[in-house]
């Protein structure tokens, strides 16, 4: 896949502290980062952010750019959400997070969010007329909350007056970052 210019974009990706997926953060990072993107990482405490992988065994540890207390949607042309169940369980109880995730939903900004991530876009009310894929246990979370779930590799659904990508696991990564790389590149620098 050619890399889009992505320079003057800016990414602010969301996590915990403890708990999300290890390439869910870093592929999606690493590679918009590559592409000339700037990417923050907005944890909820100043402190490193252990990544798992599957969920369970210890991944790579990351430095979070700062916290998700202290960053404006403002400053953002996109929200990434990673996932890893026990990052999406907690983030969703986030009231920071959630805030966030509804200021760029209201700001009509994309919004990208992989595996179990679209559970803070539950809490954000803002799956509700939004065609989405995710990992297949939140289904019926997301179908409950008035979504259109799809068992796709990624889904892009532009309505709303808002840009929504979702995928349902690291398997996906490739298309899910080309997605985001084409939502970025439709966004003036």
């Amino acid at each position: 896949m050619a890399e889009q210019d992505l320079g003057g974009r800016k990414v602010l990706a969301v996590v915990t502290n403890y708990g999300v997926e290890q390439d869910e953060l870093v592929v999606p990072t690493e590679r918009l980062r590559s592409s000339g993107a700037t990417v923050d990482i907005a944890a909820q405490q100043q402190e490193d952010v252990v990544t798992l992988v599957d969920d369970k065994d210890p991944g790579r540890t990351v430095q979070p750019s700062t916290t998700i207390g202290a960053v404006d949607a403002a400053d953002y042309d996109l929200l990434l959400l990673p996932g890893g169940a026990i990052n999406a369980d907690k983030l969703r109880l986030d009231e920071d997070a959630v805030a966030l995730a509804k200021a760029f939903v209201a700001a009509g900004k994309p919004v990208a969010a992989i595996c179990h991530a679209p559970w803070t876009l539950v809490e954000a009310g803002a799956v509700r007329g939004k065609r989405l894929t995710s990992f297949w246990s939140l289904r019926t979370d997301l179908v409950n909350a008035g979504g259109e779930w799809a068992d796709e590799p990624v889904v892009v659904d532009d309505s709303d007056g808002w840009t929504l990508i979702t995928s349902r696991n690291p398997d996906d990564l490739d298309d899910f970052v080309g997605a985001i790389d084409r939502a970025l590149t439709a966004v003036a620098a």
